[in-house]
């Protein structure tokens, strides 16, 4: 079913085509994920846990992993054989959007888009005037580094590390190029870092923090190198069937270490992945653009349109003539009325990064808005949107 237009042209956001998949915050998400493991491990969390794995079932376990391994879909990892799919307990949804900017600080925080307020990896940020990508912390023109105009994660998004509010000791296991990130950093807290280079040391140094003669600690780990090559190759594509396989293999090396030293091993996403098959590129509608106070933002797959004052009737004309076939259109303040990025009260700066309306492209098509001087880049992979196939994620989970 079409969502019906509203007067205004826009979809109700509580009416969705029955294939695509609306974030659950309820208990079947990745909220309620990190519900039960912070609940697990001494954090008072105010979202319900999940249902598939309530917290329970993790309080006995030693050592705690969660392993994110990015763009990895619950509908390519129930497709393909392995130990991943043997220990598979099911599907939970991404975050909306389901993306890795809005995702990644969920497990870090343990809160929704609602309350840590990162909404896609190009943001409005009004407090400083300018248009940032918040993971590699700089300014989409120019890339120039916050930090170097004094401006620091911990001032810009306020917030608590989930790390903070736990009470294990707890490691992070990341990649040595974003491992002392701004970013990381600061959504660190007092968790001890360790950086990999390769899947095989990121495995070795994950089995050896479980097998060390330490108290009881909580172990983040994430891996990136499914999405790169999703993202570039496609998610169908050989190069990520290759690493699926890597992973697969590591994931089996883990359940050693776990059963030896009574540890439980997660895995999961940040979200899953389509292959794009049609670009909107704002340069072929001028009369669009001219609508618009600021360059879209957020993703390909999720946009945030500024209307200029004035121009919102002919923004929405404009969508609804040429565009309402590839298109969503809601207005942002219903999204957030009926809770698409989380329950409870809203980060203060939120009404300002989501923009006027949120542009949803339909099917398999992206949506572009480039800058002069940009580098454009083409991904075969993509994700962000309302897909099965992007906003389900898998849980597998090691023998208890």
């Amino acid at each position: 079913m079409v969502p019906r237009p509203m007067s205004h042209d826009t979809a109700p956001p509580w009416e969705i085509e029955p294939a695509l998949v609306r974030p659950d915050y309820a208990g079947a998400g990745l909220v309620n994920l990190m519900s039960s493991i912070g609940t697990a491990l001494g954090w008072a969390s105010p979202y319900p846990p999940l249902a598939l794995l309530p917290q329970h079932a993790l309080s006995d376990a030693r050592h705690l992993v969660l392993l994110v391994a990015d763009g990895l879909g619950y509908e390519f990892l129930r497709q393909r054989d392995g130990v991943l799919r043997q220990h598979l307990l099911g599907s939970l949804t991404s975050v909306f959007p389901s993306t890795t900017a809005s995702a990644i600080p969920t497990f870090l925080t343990g809160l929704p888009p609602q309350q840590h307020g990162l909404t896609g990896w190009n943001m409005y940020f009004r407090e400083i005037g300018a248009i940032v990508a918040p993971l590699p912390f700089r300014t989409r023109t120019g890339h120039h580094a916050l930090r170097d105009a004094g401006v620091t994660p911990e001032r810009l998004f306020g917030f608590t590390p989930l790390f903070d509010r736990i009470s294990r000791p707890s490691h992070i296991v990341s990649p040595r190029q974003i491992v002392d990130s701004a970013f990381n950093v600061a959504f660190s807290g007092k968790a001890v870092r360790h950086a990999y280079e390769s899947l095989g040391e990121m495995t070795n140094i994950i089995a050896g923090l479980l097998r060390a003669p330490t108290e009881p600690a909580y172990i983040y780990a994430y891996w990136p190198q499914f999405d790169a090559l999703a993202h570039a190759f496609g998610v169908e594509s050989a190069p990520a069937a290759e690493a699926f396989a890597a992973l697969d293999a590591a994931f089996a090396r883990l359940l050693d270490a776990a059963q030896e030293t009574g540890s439980r091993i997660l895995v999961t996403a940040d979200h899953g992945f389509i292959d794009s098959d049609e670009t909107i590129d704002l340069d072929d509608h001028p009369r669009l653009r001219e609508t618009l106070l600021l360059p879209l933002c957020g993703e390909a797959r999720a946009a945030y349109a500024y209307v200029r004052s004035g121009r919102e009737v002919q923004f929405r004309d404009y969508i609804h003539e040429h565009l309402a076939d590839r298109l969503y259109l809601y207005q942002s303040t219903d999204l957030l009325r009926h809770a698409w990025l989380g329950p409870g009260t809203a980060h203060p700066g939120l009404y300002d990064r989501l923009g006027d309306f949120v542009l949803i492209p339909r099917g398999r098509t992206i949506l572009r808005d480039w800058l002069p001087g940009e580098t454009r880049y083409a991904h075969v992979g993509v994700h962000g949107g309302l897909s099965a196939a992007e906003m389900l994620v898998p849980l597998v989970a090691s023998p208890a």
